[in-house]
């Protein structure tokens, strides 16, 4: 892959501009949840068949990232990019303007295609623009564009869609998908596909066991995360004993977390990936402890929210690092797979929280829900070592 703009502030430019797409997939992704009272009154339907628009999101996310990255191996990654920003517009506008419920519902699913082969490739992408050195960095930049749409887009779109109507929110991410289609353009240098690319050559990454072990740990690990999360708004008002008002800051720390650990974490992921890996599981396996033991006092639940934010993130950019290093010779459609499990996650673990408050073990179970998860993702990291004889040492820069 040859970059032929190499300049210090051109990086700089491109970088913002893909996490400028990371914004808005990250708006569009999150900010459905706070609207679905405006949306199941528009189309007169139950909040929970409303919430059908999240499902077919993550779905579209699941489906779109190996298809899309496996099909498009072959082309430029600029104009990929490009493209995929156009389908993020062309899916929240038709979001937008939808005029029924079943229209919603195709609308979110088309929304969601371009999700995971977006950060995938861009990954792929913002690992080149750098020293190989820096790689872990450059990825962890690339996610700021998410974690600042957890902290400011989301809480701000849904405060549109209450004030002005849901549809708001769809059309403000389409517009910045459109912005992001002309910074890519304009910023983003000219980077040919790997040689020898293609659909064969990508399906073989999945023949390594490695990058099966990622995507499992990340599938499982992450689904800690999830279990709570899903569930933080009763938590924050049931348990915490705080008003609803009170449940966009405690987003707003979640979201305050993830910002850090994409600006900061990515110096972990630099010196070790397999390190941040088995490091931010056992941290989100405390954190998540902490929180079950501290929830109902109101100012530890929001400093443990905040602490799980942060090694959520650190644990996503490792992940993501980990599943380019495991597969140099077809890094697009394994990168962009670890979206899809880490879709898979949020529905698991979403599920498993609420069968353990279905029967009756009340919200704080969720913690310990998210305990099991990551105890298992850390397990299988384990394996994943013993099975390569411990010589994949993580390094950035290739599998040992």
């Amino acid at each position: 892959m040859t970059v032929t703009a190499t300049r210090v502030h051109g990086t700089t430019a491109a970088m913002g501009a893909l996490a400028l797409g990371g914004f808005g997939i990250g708006t569009t992704e999150f900010a459905t949840m706070g609207l679905l009272p405006q949306m199941a009154e528009t189309f007169q339907i139950s909040i929970p068949t409303a919430g059908h628009a999240i499902s077919l999101y993550a779905l579209g996310v699941v489906v779109g990232a190996p298809v899309i990255a496996g099909l498009a191996a072959r082309l430029p990654r600029k104009g990929l990019l490009i493209g995929l920003t156009i389908a993020l517009a062309v899916g929240n506008g038709l979001s937008a303007i939808a005029p029924s419920a079943t229209a919603l519902m195709v609308a979110r699913f088309v929304a969601g295609l371009p999700h995971g082969a977006y950060f995938g490739i861009a990954a792929v992408v913002a690992a080149a623009l750098v020293p190989p050195e820096r790689r872990g960095t450059a990825v962890a930049r690339l996610m700021v564009g998410l974690t600042v749409a957890n902290l400011v887009g989301v809480p701000l779109a849904t405060a549109a869609g209450q004030q002005i109507g849901w549809r708001t929110a769809y059309l403000a991410v389409a517009v910045i998908a459109g912005v992001t289609a002309l910074a890519l353009s304009r910023w983003l240098p000219h980077m040919a596909a790997p040689q020898g690319a293609g659909v064969g050559a990508e399906l073989r990454a999945f023949r390594r066991p490695q990058v099966w072990f990622a995507l499992v740990t990340g599938m499982v690990g992450f689904g800690g995360m999830f279990a709570v999360y899903s569930y933080i708004s009763p938590i924050t008002t049931e348990v915490a004993g705080l008003p609803a008002g009170a449940v966009p800051w405690m987003l707003a720390a979640f979201g305050l977390g993830m910002t850090l650990g994409a600006t900061l974490g990515g110096r972990f992921v630099d010196r070790s990936v397999t390190g941040s890996v088995f490091g931010s599981l056992v941290a989100v396996t405390g954190v998540l402890a902490l929180f079950g033991l501290t929830a109902r006092v109101a100012v530890a639940a929001f400093g443990t929210v905040l602490l799980l934010g942060f090694v959520a993130q650190v644990l996503a950019s490792a992940l993501q690092v980990r599943l380019m290093d495991a597969s140099p010779d077809a890094p697009s459609l394994a990168s962009s797979s670890n979206h899809s499990a880490l879709n898979i996650a949020n529905g698991a673990g979403a599920w498993l929280g609420g069968l353990a408050i279905a029967w009756g073990w009340g919200y704080t179970s969720t913690a310990w829900v998210g305990v099991g998860l990551s105890l298992a993702g850390l397990v299988v990291a384990g394996v994943s070592t013993v099975v390569s004889g411990g010589s994949f040492r993580g390094r950035v820069g290739g599998v040992g």
